[in-house]
């Protein structure tokens, strides 16, 4: 089976709380989740990923200042960049490789109770993915 391409960014964002944000490249836009700790490199361990609106496909490259005053206001650089497979995706799920610098593996997100909460993990490292 062959699956599609897609474009994935980590930027960590230094604004009013330092963050990372997780964003998949879907539907046209960037699919995005606020993550209050890193993203994990490791199997085992969940982050809450917190979906926040969607991110203009051009926004994928940014890197730098969000002036005071605006959204997001504070630093932004990239974190992790590189490309994914989507694996499965339903409302409350999605399931996708990573193949990036640094996140590379088999990574999922549940939805929770809350629909804007979600948690993020690894659930397979690259020899997953040779399966």
């Amino acid at each position: 089976m062959r699956y599609a391409r897609h474009r994935f960014v980590v930027q960590e964002h230094f604004a009013s709380h330092h963050h990372y944000d997780f964003r998949l490249e879907m539907d046209g836009v960037l699919k995005s989740w606020a993550v209050p700790k890193e993203v994990p490199r490791v199997k085992k361990v969940k982050r809450l990923a917190v979906q926040v609106e969607d991110h203009n496909v051009n926004y994928i490259d940014f890197e730098g200042e969000i002036e005071e005053g605006l959204y997001g206001a504070g630093s932004v650089r990239i974190f992790d960049s590189g490309f994914y497979y989507l694996l499965d995706r339903k409302d409350d799920k999605v399931k996708v490789v990573l193949l990036g610098k640094k996140l590379e593996g088999v990574y999922e997100l549940i939805r929770l109770k809350d629909p804007k909460n979600w948690l993020l993990f690894m659930i397979g490292d690259r020899a997953h993915i040779a399966k």
